[in-house]
């Protein structure tokens, strides 16, 4: 456990802001301005300046949160070693991005479950931007994600291969077709997820090397079934993982429609840090991969 001033810095570090960093943590705004004074006086520098609209950290401020970060973050794993170690059942926090933790991790999961029954693995899915900060957080020891990320930062491991593609409804103007241009698709009712989704972030990726722009959205969804659901009722047409495609082509109700000279490929990546958890991340990747 580090101090606890430590922990409301942080907090204001991120919130630049001592009323919500003061919401946060359920204490007052004095007590949020003594724990700052404290630290200051402590080091012997200045951590924050007030600003017109929010705080800024200054250059020492911005080492300290570095450092404090990552304090927090061996603070965490070392919790989490240690009651592994007391414990028969080992118990193991894992993120994944939308399309994997729904789509395709629950049933791997499970398959490593009955192998190993004394480790359980908690999966928490969110987009690929709070999978990166979840992980440089201490909160999760492993990561897989769809989107691109800091190859600098992260140790990380090619999952495989996946592919991004047009679907719409059986309806859509575009389900009689061969094949439709991007600027087609481009001027269509387009629903995509969110920003600071991996999946938002290659098509726009993909669209910028060809020389286009992500000018108009329809809808921005962050959750993945509800666009599969709009789609569905052709309410405009989506650029998706197929995988997450699945019992939708099965029921013919979405159509998956070639662009012209337009492939969207991307990797499923595992990612960890260099202390999180080695023995249980390699063997949980190796598993992944080999089924």
């Amino acid at each position: 456990m580090i101090d606890t001033k430590l922990i409301t810095f942080i907090t204001v570090a991120k919130t630049k802001n001592l009323t919500r960093a003061a919401e946060l943590l359920n204490l007052t705004q004095p007590a949020v301005s003594q724990h700052i004074k404290a630290l200051e006086e402590y080091y012997e520098v200045k951590l924050l300046l007030k600003q017109p609209k929010q705080m800024a950290l200054t250059e020492e401020g911005e080492i300290l949160y570095k450092r404090a970060i990552e304090l927090n973050r061996i603070s965490k794993k070392l919790k989490n070693e240690l009651g592994n170690k007391s414990k028969i059942s080992k118990r193991y926090d894992v993120g994944a991005t939308l399309t994997i933790g729904g789509y395709v991790l629950p049933e791997l999961i499970g398959r490593y479950r009955e192998i190993h029954e004394n480790r359980e693995i908690i999966l928490y899915v969110e987009n690929t931007e709070k999978i990166m900060k979840k992980l440089f957080d201490g909160d999760i020891c492993l990561g897989v994600v769809e989107g691109p990320f800091d190859k600098t930062k992260v140790k990380y491991r090619k999952m495989r291969n996946d592919e991004l593609v047009l679907a719409v409804s059986e309806k859509h103007p575009f389900a009689s077709r061969d094949a439709v241009s991007i600027e087609e698709v481009l001027e269509s009712n387009l629903i995509l997820r969110e920003e600071g989704s991996g999946t938002r972030k290659v098509f726009e990726n993909k669209l910028g090397e060809e020389g286009y722009a992500l000018d108009k959205i329809y809808m921005e969804i962050g959750d993945i079934t509800a666009v599969i659901s709009l789609v569905e009722s052709n309410l405009g047409c989506t650029v998706i993982s197929k995988e997450a495609l699945g019992s939708s082509l099965l029921s013919k109700k979405i159509k998956v429609v070639p662009i012209e000279g337009f492939k969207i490929m991307r990797e499923f990546n595992f990612v960890y840090l260099d202390e999180s958890c080695e023995a249980f991340v390699d063997d949980f990747c190796e598993f992944c991969m080999e089924e």
